[in-house]
């Protein structure tokens, strides 16, 4: 996944906004239970006083808390108060100096507390007298837990303010009000930045898909039939589609999950150290909870999830070959067969991912078990901190909060655990693809072809041997075919003339010898110069969905309406591409199911017609015509097509029997080559295989 996650360097900066508002969004969420409870503790419990720091008191006040206090806490005091109208107010401050003020004046204001409450009138007695009551009343503050003074203190401030006619009320209703207000605005932010990271996160996903894809399908179109090979075209479509979404997925949570947990564990940990410590033991326990029930969940679930994707290979390959050979099913009634094979690898996939998403549908009630637990806890251990002066209610609201957060964390950051080892298999999949080097590939030099010799074409001792086969395919292949001149290839099954031209074509690389065009070495010419000189027509018709026009573009995406016309007329298709109202603009269906298999053929040459080309090939590819259509095309193509040179693969004499050389072959190997008539009086095999077709063609016309 690092790999995957390195090509998002191209959307770096999507990326970096994104980050940005999640710490956006995590920094708004942690602050929502401080003020939560903010307006617990100091909005309701102490009517919107922060501190036992008044802003005002009155001036027999401020001479009491002077007289009361140390000399250190009474010069804070007199440096921190200015007299005015109604008495003495706080000076402008800082947080800090205010901080150590409310410290220091707190155990002065309840010392003043219990001598009102006692009567005692300070004004009357000596500073002697004060200091002995000063340190009797500092005996008696001892026995109060330092919460629990700092709550008497705040209480006689709020007396003081109602002493001074100031409405506490008023004061509670604005502070409630006013932190209730940034309460809203940081929700808003947070809502906001949510939503516009998952907005981003899924852009981000979609477009590393799209990129991930487009590259696939271009490694795929550089293949080999090696390559091809190597991988099946159902592994091949499952790690374009399957592969590329799990991938998509999981960056999506990546941004939503993988970056924002952490920050909120960690910043809800750093919160529950500032707050509560009396309940941290709670905290330990529910994370060693979480993290036992994620070890066991991921100990279990990883080993499924690795052939998880096999399993969706072997469930495409089943699908592809039985759609693709429903016409073979049906005629040899083997439906049930086939539905058999196809529910056996679909029942054991689905055993395995019933596993996986049951494990998964268990880790949620695991954890809310976990959780409620917790918050039992919380409260019973909070509740008992609370009387004893050790939590206050706000600060236990504000600490199960925190808890709630880091559980949270962990449960998301188990469930983009889960999801990431198929995530991560699914990676290595797309990535063994796009890192495999194609066997033929561009010379680092090409160099250009000799103008000179232009449609020469020549096999000097070719011979070839496919990848990890124990013999030769091709042997001591050679001839020479100059421009304007047909080449015709004939044989047994078997017998390598397919083979011959996909070497041309550079679909496979010769191991011995050379083929030149031109007088180039092909190896040494770029694919896109080599295959733009050749039109070729492939055994196995292959036409795509669209329409004729589209199709004929495949030659030439510049050719305009005369010469794609002129080539119809020529592959003998005008019949059913312009008599049957069709025209350019008809309609051809996936595979070029809604065509017969000649029609097919035809639209194949004439493709090849539209490329203009140097070469023509034609792999068999004239065997599903009759032999009239098969006639009139080569007569046609021999007169509008002279001096093109041309290889033709046929399985019929009386297509190739008026080439200008006819090349025999046996098991790899040339046992005949010359013009037609020269191989009936030489070549005992050639001459079998006439004796056969034009007599049997002889009897059916007849």
């Amino acid at each position: 996944m690092r790999r995957m996650i390195g090509k998002m360097k191209r959307n770096a900066g999507w990326v970096i906004l994104t980050l940005a508002l999640l710490f956006i969004q995590a920094a708004c969420d942690l602050q929502l239970p401080d003020y939560t409870s903010k307006i617990v503790d100091i909005g309701i419990q102490q009517k919107g006083i922060e501190d036992a720091v008044p802003n005002v008191v009155s001036e027999s006040t401020y001479e009491e808390l002077i007289a009361v206090s140390d000399p250190t806490t009474g010069k804070m005091i007199k440096e921190s108060y200015r007299k005015d109208d109604s008495g003495y107010s706080l000076r402008k401050i800082s947080k800090d100096e205010r901080q150590q003020l409310s410290e220091a004046i707190s155990g002065s204001e309840l010392i003043l507390a219990f001598a009102r409450a006692e009567n005692v009138d300070l004004s009357q007695m000596s500073p002697e007298q004060i200091n002995a009551l000063t340190e009797s009343f500092r005996g008696r503050l001892k026995e109060y837990p330092e919460m629990i003074e700092s709550q008497y203190a705040i209480a006689f401030v709020a007396g003081e303010y109602e002493s001074l006619g100031i409405n506490t009320d008023a004061m509670q209703r604005s502070y409630m009000l006013t932190t209730g207000a940034k309460m809203i605005g940081i929700a808003f932010i947070s809502v906001v930045a949510a939503i516009i990271v998952t907005f981003l996160a899924s852009r981000i996903a979609a477009m590393l898909a799209r990129d991930i894809r487009k590259e696939i399908y271009q490694k795929v179109l550089s293949f080999s039939s090696a390559e091809m090979n190597r991988f099946s075209t159902a592994s091949l479509i499952t790690r374009s589609t399957n592969d590329i979404q799990q991938v998509q997925m999981v960056t999506m949570m990546l941004f939503r999950i993988v970056v924002f947990a952490p920050c909120m564990a960690t910043g809800a940990l750093i919160k529950v150290s500032q707050t509560g410590s009396y309940l941290r033991w709670i905290l330990v326990v529910a994370v060693a909870a979480t993290a036992a029930i994620v070890v066991l969940i991921f100990a279990l679930a990883m080993p499924r999830f690795k052939v998880l994707q096999k399993k969706v290979d072997r469930i495409n390959l089943i699908g592809r070959e039985m759609l693709t050979g429903v016409p073979v099913v049906r005629a040899f009634q083997t439906e049930h067969h086939e539905e058999e094979r196809f529910d056996e690898a679909n029942t054991d996939f689905k055993r395995t991912n019933l596993f996986v998403s049951r494990l998964m549908a268990g880790m949620m009630p695991a954890m809310m078990l976990v959780m409620n637990l917790v918050s039992v806890l919380i409260i019973y251990s909070g509740a008992k901190g609370i009387d004893l002066g050790k939590l206050q209610v706000g600060d236990m609201m504000a600490f199960m909060q925190y808890a709630m957060h880091v559980i949270i964390s962990f449960l998301f950051i188990s469930s983009i655990a889960i999801f990431m080892p198929r995530a991560s298999v699914a990676a290595e999949r797309i990535f063994e693809v796009l890192d495999t080097v194609p066997v033929i590939d561009d010379p680092e030099e090409p160099k250009p072809a000799d103008g000179k010799l232009k449609g020469t074409l020549e096999y000097d001792d070719v011979s070839f041997a496919y990848p990890d086969a124990g013999e030769n395919a091709l042997s001591h292949i050679s001839f020479k075919a100059e421009p304007g001149q047909t080449i015709a290839f004939i044989g047994s099954t078997g017998s390598g003339k397919s083979t011959i031209v996909s070497l041309l074509m550079r679909f496979f690389d010769v191991t011995g010898g050379s083929i030149r065009i031109d007088g180039t070495d092909i190896r040494d010419l770029s694919l896109k110069d080599l295959r733009s000189r050749i039109g070729y027509v492939p055994q196995k018709a292959v036409l795509f969905s669209g329409t004729v026009r589209s199709n004929l573009e495949f030659g030439s995406d510049t050719a305009d309406d005369d010469l794609m016309r002129r080539a119809v007329e020529i592959a003998q298709a005008s019949d059913f591409v312009f008599e049957e109202g069709r025209g350019f603009d008809g309609e051809i269906s996936q595979g070029g199911a809604n065509v017969s298999g000649g029609q097919k053929q035809r639209l194949q040459v004439a493709r090849a017609i539209v490329r203009q080309p140097e070469f023509y090939v034609f792999d068999d590819s004239f065997s599903a015509l009759d032999f009239k259509t098969d006639s009139m095309l080569r007569k046609r193509l021999h007169e509008e097509c002279s001096g093109v040179t041309t290889l033709i693969v046929a399985q019929r004499i009386s297509t190739i029997m008026n080439a200008d050389c006819i090349i025999v072959l046996h098991e790899g190997r040339m046992i005949g080559k010359g013009t037609h008539e020269e191989l009936m009086e030489t070549c005992d095999a050639y001459r079998e295989i006439a004796q056969l077709q034009l007599s049997a063609r002889g009897e059916e016309d007849r």
